[in-house]
C-alpha cells in the first residue's frame, strides 16, 4: 500500500474514531441531564420535570443516531477507499450517496442495538418513576 493510501486511510479513520467519541459523550451527557432532571423533581415534587427529562432522551437518542449514521457512512467510505487504485487517491472525505445502504438509513441507526439499548431503558426508568410519583400523591 503506498504512503497516499495509508494517509487518506488515516485520515478517515480519525473522523470515524471522533463519531465513536462524541456517541460517548452524548451518552453521559444524556444521563446527566436525565439525573439532574430528576434532582429536580424529588427537590419540588413536581411531576412536570419527570415528563421534561423525556426531552434530552429523545433529543441524545437522535444526535447520537445521527453520529452512528455518519460513523457508517464513513465506514463506507474507507472501504471504498481502501479497496481503490492508489494513483486514484485524491484525499476526499466527502460522504456521497454511494455510501449510503440499509444500515446508514436513520431509523435504522435509532433502532440500532448501541442506541435502543440505552435509551429505551433510560425511558423505561423514567417512565416507572413517573409512575411510582403519581401513586404517592
Amino acid at each position: 500500500m503506498n504512503e497516499k493510501k495509508i494517509k487518506h486511510l488515516e485520515m478517515i479513520q480519525g473522523v470515524i474514531t471522533r463519531m465513536g467519541s462524541n456517541s460517548f459523550k452524548l451518552k453521559g451527557w444524556g444521563v446527566t441531564l436525565v439525573a439532574a432532571v430528576f434532582a429536580l423533581a424529588a427537590k419540588d415534587s413536581n411531576g412536570l420535570f419527570f415528563l421534561i427529562s423525556y426531552m434530552p432522551i429523545i433529543f441524545f437518542w437522535g444526535l447520537d443516531a445521527y453520529y452512528l449514521k455518519l460513523e457508517r457512512q464513513y465506514i463506507n467510505l474507507y472501504n471504498e477507499i481502501r479497496q481503490e487504485d492508489e494513483n486514484s487517491i485524491n484525499f476526499a472525505m466527502k460522504i456521497l450517496p454511494k455510501h449510503n445502504d440499509e444500515k446508514t438509513s436513520f431509523l435504522k441507526c435509532v433502532l440500532s442495538p448501541t442506541e435502543s439499548l440505552f435509551y429505551f431503558p433510560c425511558a423505561i426508568i423514567v417512565a416507572i418513576v413517573i409512575l411510582l410519583l403519581q401513586s404517592k400523591t
